[in-house]
């Protein structure tokens, strides 16, 4: 595996290599065609059928498309300024207990700077431990950070931020105070995912990237352009996220049509 050249520019704070790698076999008509349906929603079953390629080459066709999603938003830069956290749950069974510890549930956390990007990953739990981990990494000192009444968030007192908290049960904003685009994104997800009519756990986290991703390009027109980009690569990048502790970090694929 060799460095780049100087010819191709790098992420910054990052090292990248690439590697030569046979190009997807499907001609670049039909992976258009697969992207426009990736783009307009369509799940793998009925792309298959409405482009005439068999089911199980457009399921790893979209399964390479969200893990690049993934590995995006994995090297996010940290965020400051305003600042909404929030966690949600997805999936599981409608009877009995409901929201926070219901079960079945797949818990998922946010973090949206306004005006801005969200950050939106699977957690393992909302416990303050998970949550204020992650909001440690993603989000700079002094940033002002809006949350509800959770108690996990309590920690956020006595951090490096200025925290505002609101109580849902008696107010759905006071000012500033509110996190309605971080819920903006928990409605446009659920939306988005109830069309797969049920999604592997397994799997769950790489669908759930593609949803903050599209929320934060927005328009069909951006998504598709950028696809098409990542569809006509001729080599498969590897980036190398530096550290002060090891030098060269870990190594992860990020592009994938090659």
């Amino acid at each position: 595996m060799k460095k780049l050249g100087a010819g191709i520019g790098k992420p910054k704070g990052l090292i990248c290599h690439m590697k030569a790698r046979r190009r997807s076999r499907l001609p670049l008509s039909t992976q258009k065609r697969l992207l426009e349906h990736f783009v307009a929603g369509t799940p793998a079953r009925s792309a298959a059928e409405l482009v005439g390629v068999n089911r199980n080459t457009v399921t790893l066709y979209y399964r390479k498309l969200r893990e690049v999603i993934a590995e995006q938003i994995a090297h996010e830069a940290p965020v400051s300024g305003e600042i909404e956290v929030d966690e949600s749950y997805f999936g599981g069974h409608r009877k009995g207990k409901r929201g926070r510890g219901a079960a079945g549930k797949v818990a998922v956390f946010g973090l949206l700077k306004r005006h801005g990007r969200v950050h939106a990953i699977m957690i393992p739990d909302a416990g303050h431990q998970t949550l204020m981990s992650i909001i440690r990494k993603k989000v700079q000192p002094d940033s002002i950070v809006y949350s509800d009444s959770w108690h996990a968030y309590d920690k956020l007192d006595v951090l490096e931020f200025h925290h505002e908290r609101l109580d849902h049960s008696r107010h759905l904003a006071l000012g500033r105070n509110h996190i309605n685009g971080i819920e903006n994104l928990w409605s446009q997800a659920k939306r988005h995912l109830r069309r797969y009519n049920g999604i592997p756990r397994k799997d769950f986290h790489l669908f759930f990237a593609e949803c903050g991703w599209r929320f934060n390009i927005g328009s069909p027109a951006k998504l598709m352009k950028i696809l098409t980009q990542w569809a006509k690569l001729p080599w498969v990048y590897r980036r190398v996220k530096l550290s002060e502790d090891e030098p060269y970090g870990r190594e992860e694929d990020i592009a994938l049509f090659a």
